[in-house]
């Protein structure tokens, strides 16, 4: 079955928290899998990750309790379909807008009659064609997340969610603030207002939906808002954080300057 659909199932009063994968390295997202994080997206719009990296990505995860999610660069039948080869089994599908381009994003993840999904039976996705049943049950095991980052999004929201095989929507806070006029400010209170009605439109089409933040506090906020599922930062924007806390800790007494992230390092959302 799929394991982020699990993950939701029995999070019951936990909200699981994750973290975006950016550094397109398979020693880091193994490290962060053991890290405590209950799932983490392997970003393939927003890094130098390509396919072969992607499989050594997600064997590294497999040791771990981490629950690997893989967003693909955009809602493209070809990269879904080798993607889904490779072995990932639940997608963020980013920048859809309509009804229809959630049920193309759909369609790719699926075989033949309900979708497009060519078929082949030596992937990793079978197993190398161990699983001799892959073909039967791969159209149920596939999970679709449809990410909401514009107003015209936010505005057809009922319809993409009403969209059969779409399992959760995703409202990624920097594509929507830079396309509502503020750009760079998350948590703006216009943009957290759109994403806290948002929430409630979801939960009354009865869909999960999940978002980021930059920092703990930022986490709470949306936890509080009603989110079924939240990511903290990136992996490399933590590593930047931690050091930066260091060096902060070290010199920063002695008033020598250190250069601070600011509030944007879920801009890959």
């Amino acid at each position: 079955m799929n394991p982020f659909r699990q993950l939701l199932k029995r999070s019951g009063h936990q909200v699981p928290v994750g973290t975006w994968l950016t550094s397109a390295s398979p020693l880091v997202a193994e490290a962060v899998g053991h890290a405590g994080l209950d799932w983490g997206v392997i970003d393939m719009e927003h890094s130098p990750l390509d396919l072969p990296l992607l499989v050594q990505m997600l064997q590294a995860i497999a040791g771990t309790r981490l629950v690997p999610v893989l967003r693909v660069p955009w809602n493209d039948p070809v990269m879904i379909k080798r993607v889904l080869e490779a072995g990932a089994q639940t997608l963020v599908v980013p920048f859809v807008q309509t009804a229809d381009e959630a049920r193309a994003a759909v369609a790719a993840t699926r075989y033949p009659p309900q979708g497009t999904r060519g078929m082949s039976g030596m992937g990793r996705s079978s197993r190398f064609g161990t699983a001799h049943d892959y073909f039967r049950t791969a159209n149920g095991d596939i999970a679709v997340i449809a990410q909401l980052e514009t107003p015209l999004a936010i505005e057809r929201l009922e319809e993409i969610a009403a969209v059969d095989g779409v399992d959760a929507l995703f409202i990624g806070p920097a594509d929507l603030s830079a396309a509502m006029g503020y750009p760079g400010r998350f948590t703006h209170p216009s943009v957290t207002t759109a994403m806290s009605a948002a929430v409630r439109r979801c939960k009354a089409a009865g869909k999960p939906v999940g978002t980021v933040g930059a920092t703990p506090e930022t986490v709470t906020q949306y936890r509080a808002a009603g989110f079924d599922f939240i990511a903290i930062g990136s992996d490399i924007a933590l590593m930047v954080q931690a050091a930066q806390a260091s060096m902060v800790a070290l010199r920063g007494q002695h008033g020598d300057h250190v250069h601070t992230l600011s509030g944007g390092t879920d801009a890959s959302a």
